[in-house]
Formats: C-alpha cells, sequence, structure tokens
C-alpha cells in the first residue's frame, strides 16, 4: 500500500513540475538598436519557451539526461532510489512525447551474494520497479519489456562493496540499439 502512495506521489509531482513555466521580468532588448522597447501599461512577466528536449542535430540518447540508463539499488532492495528518479522521468518523457514508438527493455541486475534463483527474482523485481514508474509517468505497459540476469552480467567484477554497488542495478536498453 505504501509502494502505491508513493508512486501516485511521484506522478502528481512529476505532472506538476511539468506544468511549471519559466518566468522573467528582464524587458526584451531590440537586437538592433541595442535599445529596450517602450513599456507598456501592463508590466506583466513574460513567459519564455522551454528549451527542446533533445539536442538539435545530436542523438539525444547519447547525450544529457538520457545517456543516464543505469538505475543503481541498495543491499537486498528493489526501491527506486530519489536520485534516479530524475533520469527515469526523462525517458518516460522521452517515450511518450518524441518516440511514441519507441520500445525499451529494462534488464534487472544483482551483485553475487546470494543463490541463483533469489538474484534472478531480485532482479526481475528491480527491473519491474523501474517499469511501475515509468508506467505511473506514462508510458504504455506493452512498450516496456523486463529481464532478469540475475548476477550473470556483472558491470564489476571485484569482491568488494564497490564493485556489488555497481552490479546491483536496472539497465535501461532502448530497441534497435
Amino acid at each position: 500500500m505504501k509502494k502505491v502512495a508513493l508512486y501516485l506521489a511521484l506522478a502528481v509531482l512529476a505532472a506538476a513540475c511539468a506544468s511549471k513555466e519559466t518566468q522573467t521580468d528582464a524587458p526584451v532588448t531590440d537586437r538592433s538598436s541595442g535599445v529596450a522597447p517602450p513599456s507598456t501599461a501592463s508590466s506583466a512577466p513574460t513567459t519564455q519557451a522551454r528549451p527542446p528536449a533533445q539536442p538539435i542535430g545530436g542523438n539525444p540518447l547519447k547525450e544529457g539526461a538520457l545517456a543516464n540508463r543505469s538505475v543503481y539499488f541498495d543491499f537486498d532492495s528493489n526501491a527506486v532510489k530519489d536520485e534516479y528518479r530524475g533520469m527515469v522521468q526523462a525517458h518516460s518523457r522521452y517515450m511518450t512525447a518524441d518516440k511514441r514508438d519507441a520500445r525499451i527493455r529494462i534488464e534487472g541486475n544483482c551483485d553475487e551474494r546470494g543463490s541463483r534463483e533469489y538474484n534472478l527474482a531480485l532482479g526481475q523485481r528491480r527491473a519491474e520497479a523501474v517499469k511501475k514508474v515509468m508506467t505511473v509517468l506514462g508510458v504504455q505497459d506493452g512498450r516496456i519489456e523486463t529481464v532478469s540476469f540475475g548476477e550473470e552480467k556483472p558491470a564489476a567484477m571485484g569482491h568488494d562493496e564497490g564493485s556489488w554497488a555497481k552490479n546491483r542495478r536496472a539497465d535501461i536498453k532502448y530497441a534497435g540499439e
């Protein structure tokens, strides 16, 4: 029940953040003369357009927030940390606004501790947790595939906490990459 409330709160927060616009009180300067235009009767702040979500001429999946594809987890946990919610939100926004036909696979991974069966189940729960956040943010369920590799695809080969932390993750992979 707590998880459902958390996801609903995240969705409300994401919707509220998406509707905010940047405002400024600075006067607009005429570039040809270098002089600010005469002020009008109302001094209401002007609204500036948002910058484009993806870089012009570049691959948005290789630059900026979308270049980050891994969500890291605490030991024996499948809870998406707050520090990765912005990145997951950026991928969700990309899939709902820019790439409505994109499909992704979320690959759950674990460190080497635990049995093979336990790690496969935990990896699946991690992938499903990221998928759930993305579906709450508007990505269609059928466009997201989840799979668990357990401990079979480590990012780091060491046997220490630093290596284990790099292996406790869910990776977002776009189809066709």
